[in-house]
């Protein structure tokens, strides 16, 4: 049932055995010439998930049987005889196990695809199907069953009527100023200071969380700047810079958090930690001057030629966050209708996938690691809805696209691939290959192809302009580390890739 298995141009008598939503049982029959007398029986059994059984007729059986053992003729020879002239009494004998291997493969094959075909579904993966333990009998029918995960069934959304608020921004000299602070800050050095901490600073601590009085997790020696806001994985503390401003070597701090309630612990959900920090050492950040040298190693020939290229990239996240924010909307309102569930195994499986669409797209836009890290962190705290979500939203824009005939083609990956590598500083073929090597790739085709849909439902609304904030919120401390669980507890695969090739 994984795609390739509908059946072209045969067709015959298939007797259909269909539960409709009251649980009763309705038999149909088609008259299709050629293909399998089918009795196929399909119930749900949860959200986007159906089981199905299958009988296939014994006429249908020997027929594949007779045709299995013509073309082992064909090709084979045994002492005695030549190919194309061995009894076919003795074939079945002597080579009956692959017989019996190739029927059944050719039973099922055929009759998936005509599953699929007659009843129109179009499933998510492949079949959960014990092939090994199914066996062919040599009289009667054959029976089979099997779950599979389907897409769901709904109508697409009237967008042609949608208003929609976008954000705007005029990058000024003022946000220039900051981006450059920003950038340098990237370069700085960490020097120790003798001083009370402040905002801004960095206390290098041992960090000890318990509950209900007893150990969960400790880091040892961890550096964290004074931000507004410290997140991990699992929890975020608000005021964090407060909490902390004052603090000198030795110095102990302790607060309260509350776990997230999308925590991959669950029974650690909505839980209060007590968190313990004992500051080892404070350090303050040495800025270097933006001098001959720097300007070299960016690649600008002047303060202003620097500047330029500081005022393209806010531009090119204006644009990010302007095409985010309209499309956050247009989802929101394409997926109002969509009170389909779906299998928690399915979102489960996506979660990282949806997690490294989202980096992806903000690496394409020229975001620092740190902003990419906090909105990482962010996402792994709301993992489950988030990406329960973003499934909701693939399938509304595939649909779309898929009606509208909107393709991702080599060259529009090409393109993307080109502009992703300059930004980064590395050649396109070595980030492709990185790309193919990680399993990115599909993830960056399917992202072109949804933000074309979503770039068609936008051609089609009208806007309301509204002025856009916070472009430069740099606010948050990520550390990529869970309170309550070791799972994961590493930086993200993409940023690892990323470290390596440098």
């Amino acid at each position: 049932m994984a795609s390739g298995l509908g059946k072209d141009g045969e067709s015959s008598g298939v007797t259909e055995e269909v539960q409709d939503a009251s649980g009763s049982v309705d038999v149909a029959v088609a008259e299709k010439s050629g293909s399998l007398d089918l009795k196929v029986e399909i119930k749900d059994i949860g959200p986007c998930k159906k089981h199905i059984s299958v009988t296939i007729t014994e006429a249908d059986i020997q027929q594949l049987r007779d045709e299995t053992v013509e073309d082992l003729s064909r090709d084979t020879a045994v002492p005695g005889f030549r190919a194309g002239k061995v009894p076919k009494d003795l074939l079945a004998k002597r080579f009956r196990k692959e017989i019996s291997d190739q029927l059944k493969q050719k039973l099922l094959l055929q009759s998936l695809e005509q599953v699929s075909e007659d009843h129109n579904l179009d499933p998510i993966n492949e079949p959960e199907l014990d092939v090994e333990n199914l066996e062919v009998p040599e009289s009667g029918d054959f029976d089979y069953e099997f779950e599979v995960e389907v897409r769901p069934v709904f109508e697409v959304p009237d967008y042609e009527n949608m208003t929609i608020r976008r954000p705007v921004r005029e990058i000024s000299e003022e946000d220039v100023a900051q981006a450059r602070a920003r950038y340098l800050s990237s370069f700085t050095q960490v020097a120790p200071y003798d001083g009370a901490a402040e905002s801004g600073d960095y206390v290098v601590c041992d960090c000890e969380f318990t509950h209900n009085g007893e150990v969960i997790r400790e880091f040892e020696e961890i550096t964290l700047k004074l931000r507004p806001t410290l997140r991990f994985w699992d929890a975020e503390v608000e005021g964090f810079d407060e909490k902390m401003a004052g603090a000198k070597a030795d110095d102990v701090r302790e607060f309260d958090l509350t776990i997230s309630r999308e925590a991959n612990d669950v029974e650690m959900r909505d839980e209060t930690v007590h968190a313990k920090l004992t500051v080892l050492d404070v350090k303050r950040l040495e800025v270097p001057e933006l001098d001959d040298e720097m300007l070299d190693r960016v690649g600008a020939e002047s303060a202003e030629g620097f500047d330029a290229l500081l005022k393209q990239s806010l531009e090119r996240q204006v644009t990010y966050e302007q095409r985010q924010k309209t499309r956050e909307q247009v989802l929101e309102k394409i997926t109002e209708s969509a009170s389909w569930d779906l299998p928690e195994g399915l979102v489960r499986k996506h979660v990282d996938n949806a997690l490294r669409r989202e980096v992806l797209e903000m690496q394409q836009s020229g975001f620092s690691r740190e902003q990419i890290r906090a909105r990482e962190s962010q996402l792994r705290q709301q993992s489950h809805s988030t990406t329960q979500q973003a499934l909701k939203e693939h399938f509304v824009l595939d649909r779309i696209a898929t009606d509208n005939d909107i393709e991702c083609t080599s060259e529009d990956i090409n393109i993307e691939i080109s502009y992703m590598a300059m930004q980064q500083g590395e050649s396109p073929r070595k980030l492709r290959a990185r790309l193919v090597k990680s399993g990115m790739i599909e993830n960056l085709e399917a992202q072109i192809r949804e933000r074309k849909a979503v770039e068609f439902i936008l051609s089609k609304v009208k806007f309301d302009d509204v002025p856009m904030e916070d472009l430069l919120n740099d606010n948050v401390e990520t550390v990529n580390k869970s309170i309550t669980s070791n799972i994961n507890d590493t930086t993200s695969e993409v940023e690892s890739d990323e470290d390596g090739d440098e």
